[in-house]
């Protein structure tokens, strides 16, 4: 599960990157990353079957990126708020700090084991 968090907290730290630096683009739509959803509706749909199976439920959930569509308030239609982005960027790279330093815990714990 860690593995995967911090897969899908580095997508989207790329793709609020990616926004941030298209803010004065012209027409550029904004993207976001979607995860969290998909892995709900698959360890549902795994659970229902064989609760052991929830490794397989999660190993099979897919990072996802999406365009906003809706309309801007600007002139060139460009909808990126750098406002959002930048909370977005700090929330991301804190949350994939932690996945980081959970997964150096469990290597950590393998290695006191092997010991």
């Amino acid at each position: 599960m860690s593995q995967k968090m911090a897969d899908y907290l580095w997508q989207k730290q790329q793709v609020t990157l990616n926004n941030i630096s298209n803010v004065s683009t012209p027409g550029y739509k904004s993207q976001y990353v979607i995860f969290e959803d998909e892995l709900k509706t698959k360890l549902d749909f795994y659970a229902q079957k064989d609760g052991s199976r929830m490794k397989e439920a999660i190993m099979d959930s897919s990072v996802r990126v999406k365009t906003k569509e809706d309309e801007s308030s600007r002139l060139d239609e460009n909808n990126v708020n750098m406002d959002v982005e930048q909370i977005e960027l700090a929330s991301a790279y804190i949350q994939y700090q932690m996945a980081i330093n959970d997964i150096n815990g469990e290597f950590n714990r393998i290695r006191s084991a092997i010991k």
